[in-house]
């Protein structure tokens, strides 16, 4: 055996969860989930869609960017990555689509403007909708040499549970979706 991923298709993951396998070294990643918005032979793009950033408030953020009207807007901002912790995403239901929205799937888009804000205040937005600051990047094989080392579970996504808004059990359903409980995992190669 070569050592190469099962599936040598390089976007293989496209549209894919995710999932932290229990012994996760890096504390950034411990316990989260992602959806993979982008892999291919150069690297992967993803955003974690189970961790809020507590301090900040989405209608306060929106006052901010100058979007008015969102102060009734209750809806949690999410910690997508450590990259570029200040740009701000908007993975989302992909029957909304501008220009530079990039369509994942269908049934999940991404786009990254400020239109979509405003679109989602004014309730003519996407039917559901994760606004994300920051994002996670790999390097080319890194994802893929990461999934090898046992740091990562894939799972197909499942739109429910993407735009679910509990988050604090969103990775254990992650994985309950696959057919078994957490505690069944090990953190070590081999292992079950």
């Amino acid at each position: 055996m070569s050592g190469e991923l099962p599936n040598p298709d390089p976007t293989w993951l496209n549209g894919q969860l995710l999932i932290a396998m229990p012994g996760m070294q890096d504390p950034r990643f411990g316990h989260t989930v992602l959806y993979i918005c982008t892999h291919s032979s150069e690297g992967a793009m993803g955003l974690v869609i189970n961790r809020a950033i507590g301090e900040i408030r989405f209608a306060d953020l929106m006052s901010q960017l100058g979007i008015e009207g969102a102060s009734d807007q209750d809806r949690p901002v999410h910690f997508g990555g450590p990259v570029d912790s200040s740009r701000g995403f908007v993975l989302h239901s992909a029957e909304f689509r501008t220009d530079q929205t990039l369509v994942i799937d269908d049934h999940v888009a991404l786009t990254a403007t400020k239109d979509i804000l405003q679109a989602i205040v004014d309730g003519t937005g996407p039917d559901s909708a994760i606004f994300a600051l920051g994002y996670a990047k790999w390097f080319a094989g890194q994802l893929d040499s990461e999934i090898q080392a046992n740091a990562w579970l894939t799972a197909p996504a499942d739109r429910s549970l993407i735009f679910d808004r509990e988050l604090d059990t969103k990775w254990e359903r992650a994985i309950g979706q696959l057919g078994f409980h957490p505690a069944m995992l090990s953190g070590h190669s081999g292992h079950a």
